[in-house]
């Protein structure tokens, strides 16, 4: 593996494991295991069979998960602790393609764990922001969208590593100017959500159904207040 390919495997192994570690892995497994890429030393125990299918089994599990709104934000809370250091020893194991001895490997987990935290917290911040919403379709459609650019980005670090590095500088400049944005609307949710179950906000009428239509109603005047405090903070930021 040439130079700039195990740099582009480095830098795809660690992002794509922040968004979806099982897909990263079948990926990487099923590519090296096919003959269609030649792996690291230390990740090619991916194409074993036991690994694929003990992935293939997670993937599933998160494939439901990660399109049930509330359960997806309880799995990308969990998953903080797994995917960052498993993103961060993927990258290290990438880097031996460089063979330089231990510094790139060093440098691999460093530079990996960056990564795998930063595609992580764009996934997990935006996917509860999505949840505010009262329809699924927008939370499926995030789903599918994370696990086809897993796909498509690691096949295209190996395949097109300076097409993916760009692409990758592009998607960090982006996830720079938003996260600043989707952490000031997480606390606008959080204010709103304490205001809700306060009290404080409005609750839904007393001639409402019960069990669902009860909690749509308080679900969009919950929105109302989260949409009004936004409205509210824009025009006091203007002079």
């Amino acid at each position: 593996m040439d130079t700039i390919a195990a740099i582009s495997l480095m830098l795809g192994a660690g992002w794509a494991s922040g968004i979806n570690l099982y897909a990263a892995i079948l990926v990487l497994g099923w590519l090296g295991g096919s003959g269609q890429v030649d792996l690291p030393p230390d990740l090619q125990v991916l194409s074993s069979p036991a690994v694929m299918l003990a992935a293939g089994g997670m993937y599933m599990v998160e494939f439901f998960a990660d399109k049930i709104p509330g359960v997806d934000t309880g799995w990308d809370a969990l998953h903080t602790f797994i995917r960052i250091p498993a993103g961060a020893l993927l990258a290290a194991g990438a880097a031996q393609g460089l063979d330089m001895g231990q510094a790139p490997e060093l440098v691999g987990l460093l530079v990996g764990g960056g990564l795998a935290a930063t595609s992580h917290a764009a996934k997990a911040g935006t996917r509860v922001l999505i949840n505010t919403s009262p329809e699924p379709f927008s939370n499926w459609g995030a789903s599918v969208a994370e696990d086809v650019s897993v796909i498509a980005g690691l096949w295209t670090a190996l395949h097109y590593p300076w097409l993916f590095i760009a692409l990758l500088v592009i998607f960090l400049l982006l996830v720079a100017w938003l996260l600043p944005k989707i952490w000031r609307a997480l606390r606008r949710a959080a204010h709103a959500l304490r205001r809700w179950f306060s009290g404080t906000a409005a609750r839904a009428p007393a001639d409402a159904p019960d069990g669902m239509a009860a909690t749509r109603e308080g679900r969009r005047q919950m929105l109302k207040e989260l949409y009004a405090d936004d409205r509210d903070n824009r025009s006091g930021d203007r002079p």
